[in-house]
């Protein structure tokens, strides 16, 4: 793959590329972290505009920092508390448009403005959330949310 290459795609030919490119490093019998830390390294290559892409998974009721790319971050959050802890408690995806908005908000990076949320969910079992990062307010958008929450459905077939 390359990024020069990747620009000159229509929109709809990178995202099938991007679909394609997650499949072929994925693995079913492989350790979790595994398929996570490619997982991001694949969606980061694909939108380097985003500042932040990681995962929180869930350990005794809380989330803990998983793999991901970007700046340092906070390594554990509680349920309810900030995007990550509000899909947490409502098992639900949670797209924030502007983090100065959202009552709550944690500041990891203060250069985050706007933040996608989805949460891992196998058979009934919550497993973590996919936190994805924007530097400017309005940069994730429902096209992200549906791109991304198909992305998961994809991973969550290799857990």
């Amino acid at each position: 793959m390359d990024k020069t290459n990747l620009s000159r795609l229509e929109s709809d030919q990178r995202e099938a590329l991007f679909f394609k490119t997650l499949v072929g490093y994925l693995e079913k019998d492989v350790p979790l972290i595994t398929n996570l830390a490619n997982f991001v390294a694949v969606i980061c290559f694909f939108r380097p505009d985003l500042n932040w892409v990681g995962f929180y998974l869930e350990h005794e009721g809380s989330l803990f920092l998983g793999p991901f790319q970007g700046k340092p971050a906070c390594t554990r959050i509680e349920s309810g508390r900030g995007v990550c802890g509000k899909a947490m408690a409502t098992k639900s995806t949670v797209l924030v448009p502007d983090t100065d908005r959202f009552p709550g908000h944690i500041v990891c990076d203060s250069e985050a403005k706007s933040e996608l949320v989805i949460p891992l969910i196998k058979d009934g079992r919550f497993l973590g959330v996919l936190d994805l990062d924007a530097p400017a307010v309005g940069h994730l958008q429902e096209k992200d949310r549906i791109l991304f929450e198909k992305a998961v459905r994809i991973l969550i077939d290799f857990i």
